[in-house]
Protein backbone atom coordinates (compact mmCIF):
# COMPACT_ATOMS: atom_id res chain seq x y z
CA UNK A 1 0.00 0.00 0.00
CA UNK A 2 1.39 3.25 -0.77
CA UNK A 3 1.35 6.81 0.58
CA UNK A 4 -1.15 7.84 -1.82
CA UNK A 5 -3.50 4.83 -1.48
CA UNK A 6 -3.36 5.61 2.12
CA UNK A 7 -4.06 9.43 1.74
CA UNK A 8 -7.41 8.63 -0.31
CA UNK A 9 -7.86 5.91 2.19
CA UNK A 10 -8.16 9.06 5.35
CA UNK A 11 -9.87 11.43 3.16
CA UNK A 12 -12.92 8.66 2.41
CA UNK A 13 -13.03 7.98 6.24
CA UNK A 14 -12.94 11.96 7.38
CA UNK A 15 -15.56 12.30 4.82
CA UNK A 16 -17.92 9.18 5.82
CA UNK A 17 -17.55 9.54 9.25
CA UNK A 18 -16.70 13.45 9.88
CA UNK A 19 -14.29 14.55 11.73
CA UNK A 20 -15.72 14.38 15.16
CA UNK A 21 -15.75 10.46 15.13
CA UNK A 22 -12.37 9.72 12.87
CA UNK A 23 -10.60 9.73 16.47
CA UNK A 24 -13.17 7.44 18.31
CA UNK A 25 -12.90 5.31 15.32
CA UNK A 26 -8.99 4.84 15.32
CA UNK A 27 -8.84 4.31 18.72
CA UNK A 28 -11.33 1.33 18.67
CA UNK A 29 -9.31 -0.04 15.59
CA UNK A 30 -5.95 0.25 17.45
CA UNK A 31 -7.80 -1.46 20.66
CA UNK A 32 -8.85 -4.36 17.90
CA UNK A 33 -5.45 -4.53 16.19
CA UNK A 34 -3.79 -4.75 19.64
CA UNK A 35 -6.48 -7.49 20.80
CA UNK A 36 -5.68 -9.67 17.58
CA UNK A 37 -1.71 -9.28 17.96
CA UNK A 38 -2.68 -10.76 21.01
CA UNK A 39 -4.49 -13.42 21.03
CA UNK A 40 -2.18 -14.27 17.92
CA UNK A 41 0.97 -14.29 20.27
CA UNK A 42 -0.93 -16.38 22.70
CA UNK A 43 -1.61 -18.66 20.25
CA UNK A 44 1.62 -19.14 18.74
CA UNK A 45 3.15 -19.37 21.85
CA UNK A 46 0.43 -22.54 22.79
CA UNK A 47 1.72 -23.88 19.47
CA UNK A 48 5.33 -23.48 20.50
CA UNK A 49 4.75 -25.18 24.13
CA UNK A 50 2.75 -28.23 22.26
CA UNK A 51 5.65 -28.73 20.10
CA UNK A 52 8.08 -28.49 22.51
CA UNK A 53 6.32 -30.90 24.68
CA UNK A 54 6.14 -33.37 21.60
CA UNK A 55 10.22 -32.97 20.97
CA UNK A 56 10.58 -34.02 24.60
CA UNK A 57 8.23 -36.93 25.20
CA UNK A 58 9.81 -38.12 21.77
CA UNK A 59 13.44 -37.82 23.10
CA UNK A 60 12.06 -39.25 26.59
CA UNK A 61 10.74 -42.27 24.60
CA UNK A 62 14.08 -42.87 22.31
CA UNK A 63 16.37 -42.44 25.31
CA UNK A 64 13.28 -45.63 27.29
CA UNK A 65 13.92 -47.41 24.29
CA UNK A 66 17.68 -47.54 23.88
CA UNK A 67 18.07 -48.20 27.57
CA UNK A 68 15.67 -51.04 27.30
CA UNK A 69 17.93 -52.53 24.01
CA UNK A 70 21.64 -51.94 25.48
CA UNK A 71 20.86 -52.52 29.26
CA UNK A 72 23.88 -51.20 31.35
CA UNK A 73 26.15 -54.22 32.50
CA UNK A 74 27.45 -54.08 35.95
CA UNK A 75 30.96 -53.54 36.77
CA UNK A 76 33.36 -56.19 36.91
CA UNK A 77 33.36 -58.43 40.19
CA UNK A 78 29.93 -56.75 41.07
CA UNK A 79 26.78 -59.28 41.12
CA UNK A 80 23.93 -58.09 38.79
CA UNK A 81 20.66 -57.06 40.11
CA UNK A 82 18.78 -58.98 37.54
CA UNK A 83 19.60 -62.50 39.75
CA UNK A 84 19.45 -61.62 43.16
CA UNK A 85 21.29 -63.92 45.22
CA UNK A 86 19.84 -66.75 47.77
CA UNK A 87 20.85 -66.51 50.88
CA UNK A 88 22.03 -70.40 51.82
CA UNK A 89 19.91 -72.57 53.13
CA UNK A 90 18.72 -73.28 56.65
CA UNK A 91 20.98 -76.21 58.20
CA UNK A 92 19.48 -78.56 60.93
CA UNK A 93 20.59 -78.24 64.38
CA UNK A 94 23.41 -76.48 65.88
CA UNK A 95 23.85 -72.88 67.21
CA UNK A 96 25.11 -71.63 63.83
CA UNK A 97 21.80 -72.30 62.11
CA UNK A 98 19.52 -69.97 64.22
CA UNK A 99 21.78 -67.48 63.47
CA UNK A 100 22.11 -67.79 59.82
CA UNK A 101 17.96 -67.71 59.97
CA UNK A 102 17.75 -64.78 61.59
CA UNK A 103 20.20 -62.73 59.74
CA UNK A 104 18.47 -63.68 56.32
CA UNK A 105 14.49 -63.64 56.96
CA UNK A 106 13.49 -60.16 56.14
CA UNK A 107 9.67 -61.71 56.12
CA UNK A 108 9.21 -61.11 59.82
CA UNK A 109 10.78 -57.58 59.72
Amino acid sequence: MSFADTVVLFVLALLLFGPKKLPMIAKQIGKALNEFKRASNEFKSQIEAEISQLEYDERRKKYEEERKILPSAPPAGTVSSAEPELPPPPQEGGPASSSVNAAHDTTNA
